[in-house]
């Protein structure tokens, strides 16, 4: 997958226009059309502004190769959708590493309620301190 087709399938990804993503560039949509098709020359600094507003890294932008794995996370509309570019096996690989993350993620969630759960019972304990000094 050549740079251009990456930017146009991250664009599509997060269902943004061509429009959309020319004027987030202060570019002519004319102009961001050429650069999706190839026609211009991408410097570092369009590349970095291109990463910058997809929420990613430069390197991350650069890195995509057709073999690798390449997400596309769709942020309009209230939904999220997910897009997946690469061999099976490294997909599978990588949903693994990924499916593990989600879950420690979700640990430390449990963890933080658990915690915030004993620190009301603490405030509640110590309330109900006050109140019964308050009534002596």
């Amino acid at each position: 997958m050549q740079l251009n087709e990456k930017i146009r399938t991250v664009r599509e990804g997060k269902n943004w226009s061509q429009e959309e993503m020319a004027e987030k560039l202060n570019m002519s949509t004319n102009g961001y059309a050429r650069l999706e098709r190839g026609k211009t020359k991408l410097n570092t600094e369009k590349l970095e502004k291109i990463a910058e507003i997809f929420g990613m890294d430069l390197i991350d932008l650069l890195s995509v190769s057709g073999k690798g794995v390449f997400y596309v996370f769709g942020e309009n509309s209230g939904s999220n959708s997910c897009n997946y570019y690469g061999s099976s096996q490294e997909l599978t690989i990588e949903i693994e590493k990924l499916k593990l993350e989600l879950t420690h993620k979700d640990e430390l969630i449990a963890h933080k309620d658990e915690l915030l759960a004993q620190k009301q019972r603490e405030n509640d304990v110590l309330q109900d301190l006050v109140n019964t000094l308050k009534a002596k």
